[in-house]
C-alpha cells in the first residue's frame, strides 16, 4: 500500500508560479510510476503529466512548456513545478502512482493504483 500526499496548492494570479509536491510512503518509491491528473468543477479529471520509473516524462499539450515534472527517489517525493498559470490551470490536482508497467507513459486515471486527496489550485485573472 503507498500513501500518496500532496501540497503546495494555492491562490495565485495569472502569469504566476506554483510548485506542487506529493510524498509517498513506502520504501520502493523508485518502482513506481507517478503521475499528476486535475479536475475542475463539473469536468473529468484529465491528465496533466507523468514520470515513469526511468525517469521518462511526457505531458499534456496543454501543459507543455509551462509545467516541469520531476521526481526525487531519494526523498520519495514528485514535484510539479507550474510556470506561467492561467485561469484554466484551476482545478484541483491530484498525484498517482502506477506499480505495474512503471517503464511506459500511461495517461488515463485507470491505470493508476493509488491516488493523493488532491490540492486547491486557483489562478485569478
Amino acid at each position: 500500500q503507498v500513501q500518496l500526499v500532496e501540497s503546495g496548492g494555492g491562490l495565485v494570479q495569472a502569469g504566476g508560479s506554483l510548485r506542487l509536491s506529493c510524498a509517498t510512503s513506502g520504501r520502493t518509491f523508485n518502482s513506481y510510476a507517478m503521475g499528476w491528473f486535475r479536475q475542475a468543477p463539473g469536468k473529468e479529471r484529465e491528465f496533466v503529466a507523468t514520470v515513469t520509473t526511468s525517469s521518462g516524462m511526457y505531458y499534456a499539450d496543454s501543459v507543455k512548456g509551462r509545467f516541469t515534472l520531476f521526481r526525487d527517489n531519494a526523498k520519495n517525493t514528485v514535484y510539479l513545478q507550474m510556470n506561467s498559470l492561467k485561469p484554466e490551470d484551476t482545478a484541483v490536482y491530484y498525484c498517482a502512482a502506477r506499480a505495474v508497467g512503471g517503464w511506459r507513459i500511461a495517461t488515463t486515471t485507470s491505470e493508476y493504483d493509488y491516488w493523493g486527496q488532491g490540492t486547491q489550485v486557483t489562478v485569478s485573472s
